[in-house]
């Protein structure tokens, strides 16, 4: 089957920096693929050269069979475009703004408002349609916003970061809608730093980091490549998870990772009596407090963490208040090796 997104060796670069480079990537039709990194790793600028934003520097990137950069106009009209934060007029209501998205489109003034009615009710949002999007919740919002990406019925949908900033609850409701329009046959290409969001919602994942695409597959099979079973260690302090690298290393069949925001320490291990007895004498012997211990099958954080590098300094950013209602985004991670 021919894939309904394609791209191949696409480059690009900003001066002196390279923000994608040679990256490869398809997309079956009916079908979610997940693309995952942290801040900075190229997946904002992979999606606006896919969604004609941006031209690449090398390559060639095509939705349907029709060139991004030959044949930029068509591709608008295939694709519906979600973005990290929602683009919809406050001082319009909701009907108005997918209306006017359907003008936009090309479409008569009463096949538009059947249109916004169908997407208002397939959002659930036809009793606000008719109110100011400035009085909408923040979950309101994204689903507008999506829905404007809708209207006019696009054959891939591709969204960059869509859950951003929502609360949990409106983080599920958005998830279950997006799962609605997989099973109807939408095509979608999703960018996420959520783990939990690309186990759920992606029927391949693949991983960028630093400009470069470094593993693809089923999320089961990239779980695979950690090998086995997961080690995790929780300790009391952040000063703990440091010494914990140290004892544990050599217990299990890879290197110890640490991760310091979760003050906790992971290693794959393919024996799991033997390395958690192995692991608790050596925490024992020197003398260690810690908060857990245990081995559970491997997680996308595990692939995460065995996979990419360490981010720069300037990648980690302060806590910002909230937090700790969503899950934890990729940037968050202090990775060594």
């Amino acid at each position: 089957m021919t894939p309904l997104i394609e791209a191949a060796r696409i480059e690009k670069k900003f001066g002196s920096y390279m923000a994608l480079k040679s990256v490869d990537l398809a997309v079956e039709g009916g079908s979610v693929l997940a693309l995952l990194g942290r801040n900075g790793a190229g997946k904002t600028t992979f999606v606006r050269i896919l969604s004609t934003l941006l031209s690449p520097d090398g390559g060639r990137a095509t939705i349907a069979g029709v060139d991004v950069a030959r044949d930029p106009s068509t591709v608008r009209s295939l694709i519906g475009l979600a973005g990290q934060f929602a683009a919809v007029d406050d001082t319009l209501t909701g009907r108005e703004n997918l209306e006017l998205v359907g003008r936009l489109y090309g479409l008569r003034r009463k096949e538009a408002r059947s249109r916004a009615d169908e997407v208002l009710e397939r959002l659930s949002l036809t009793d606000a349609g008719d109110a100011l999007v400035r009085t909408y919740s923040g979950g309101m919002r994204r689903r507008l916003d999506l829905g404007a990406s809708l209207v006019g019925r696009p054959l891939v949908l591709i969204m960059d970061e869509p859950s951003t900033g929502l609360d949990p609850r409106s983080r599920m409701e958005l998830w279950r809608l997006i799962e609605e329009l997989v099973e109807d046959g939408t095509t979608l290409l999703l960018t996420t730093q959520y783990l939990e969001e690309a186990d759920r919602l992606a029927h391949r994942v693949a991983l960028i980091d630093r400009g470069n695409m470094i593993a693809e597959g089923t999320p089961d099979e990239l779980k695979q490549r950690v090998g086995g079973d997961v080690l995790e260690v929780r300790a009391n302090t952040t000063s703990d998870v440091e010494k914990l690298v140290g004892v544990l290393d050599g217990v299990g069949s890879g290197r110890p990772v640490p991760d310091l925001r979760d003050q906790r320490v992971t290693l794959p291990t393919s024996e799991r009596v033997q390395t958690l007895l192995a692991a608790a004498r050596r925490i024992e012997d020197a003398g260690i407090a810690v908060a857990d211990l245990s081995v559970r099958r491997p997680s996308l954080d595990d692939v995460f963490l065995n996979l990419t590098s360490a981010p720069a300094a300037s990648e980690v950013p302060r806590s910002r208040p909230g937090e700790a209602t969503a899950p934890r985004p990729l940037e968050s991670w202090q990775v060594t090796g």
